[in-house]
C-alpha cells in the first residue's frame, strides 16, 4: 500500500503542480488548492495511466462525493491492482 501511496502522491504533485504536496488518508478535495471537477478528471486519468488501472464511471463519481477522501482512492487503486494480477 505504501508503494501505491507514493505513486499516487507523485501523480497529485504533477497534476496540481506542487512538489511539496503530501498526501494523507483523510485529505479531501477541499484540502488541495485547485482540486475542482476538471482537476479531478485529470487526476483520475493520470492515476489510471501511472498505475495501470481503469476506473468505472460509478467509481469515479464516488471518489468525488462528500466524504470521499484520498484513503478511499488509495484503497480502490489497491483493489483494482490486486484484481488485475
Amino acid at each position: 500500500m505504501e508503494e501505491i501511496r507514493e505513486q499516487v502522491q507523485e501523480v497529485f504533485r504533477e497534476v496540481f503542480e506542487d512538489s511539496t504536496l503530501l498526501l494523507n488518508a483523510q485529505m479531501t478535495a477541499e484540502d488541495v488548492e485547485g482540486w475542482d471537477s476538471l482537476a479531478h478528471i485529470n487526476l483520475i486519468i493520470a492515476i489510471e495511466k501511472r498505475l495501470k488501472v481503469k476506473f468505472a464511471t460509478a467509481e469515479i463519481s464516488r471518489l468525488k462525493e462528500d466524504g470521499a477522501n484520498v484513503g478511499s482512492m488509495l484503497e480502490l487503486v489497491a483493489r483494482k491492482r490486486k484484481l488485475s494480477q
